[in-house]
């Protein structure tokens, strides 16, 4: 199962009392660290998030929390083991890049004036200050416990981590396949385990590069992996991953 869409909005649908409509935009570092029997890999990513408000006669929900990012996949080079892809969403939510630092951030108190008009507006801004105010790498857990109850069902996938995958061959975007992050032996081979993905705060660029191992990739094309296929098919793996999965820009 797989949900589109964002988890701000859902955590806070409502509006925020920021100024000029918008937050400020900030960045972060997305590392994931692979043991080997040849050694340790790692593979990071500069992700910008940009957080804004729906004006107030945008439709259908004025006043809304808009937030997009933009950037790269994690490209971990295995040797001749291959590449392991994080990709820029999780298994259950698209808008996993915009939603993570937000999710890491230490917890506020709720409001005092819960229930009173604008008292979702103060949680809202209290959270995104304590995003902003991160410091130091923190350690994506395999889960996160806000997700919504509904999202829990059996045989959901955990949501705290990115979707993972490796290709048969670089040069063919349909050989795609999904890697299991519990078990990256599976698609590499004995002895190699994920160790732990990390998200830091930083003000250094947004990476680029991919296209040097994906010359395929079109950001500015919103297709799969896989675009030829009858709408009333069961589309595969290849079918369900996107170009904006590896690279995007914020959302317009």
């Amino acid at each position: 199962m797989m949900l589109a869409g964002s988890v701000l909005a859902i955590l806070s649908a409502c509006g925020s009392s920021a100024a000029g409509g918008s937050y400020p935009t900030y960045r972060y570092r997305l590392t994931v660290e692979v043991d080997t029997p040849e050694g340790l890999r790692t593979g990071s990513s500069v992700i910008e998030v940009t957080t804004r408000l729906a004006g107030p006669y945008s439709i259908p929900n004025p006043g809304q929390v808009l937030h997009s990012s933009r950037g790269e996949a994690v490209s971990v080079d295995l040797g001749r083991r291959g590449i392991l892809f994080a990709l820029l969403r999780s298994e259950m939510a698209e808008g996993w890049t915009h939603n993570l630092m937000f999710l890491l951030a230490p917890p506020v108190p709720r409001s005092v004036n819960r229930g009173l008009p604008n008292s979702s507006d103060l949680d809202f801004d209290m959270r995104m200050k304590a995003t902003l105010a991160l410091t130091g790498a923190r350690v994506i857990p395999r889960d996160f416990a806000e997700f919504p109850e509904s999202w829990r069902e059996p045989g959901n996938p955990p949501t705290g981590w990115p979707m993972m995958v490796r290709f048969r061959n670089l040069a063919s975007p349909k050989s795609v396949e999904k890697v299991n992050p519990d078990d990256l032996s599976a698609s590499f081979g004995a002895g190699v385990k994920l160790r732990r993905i990390t998200a830091e705060r930083t003000d250094d660029p947004v990476t680029s590069g991919i296209l040097a191992r994906l010359p395929w990739l079109d950001s500015a094309t919103p297709k799969s992996l896989d675009d030829d296929f009858e709408p009333t098919t069961t589309p595969t793996f290849a079918q369900r991953i996107a170009f904006s999965d590896f690279v995007k820009e914020h959302d317009k």
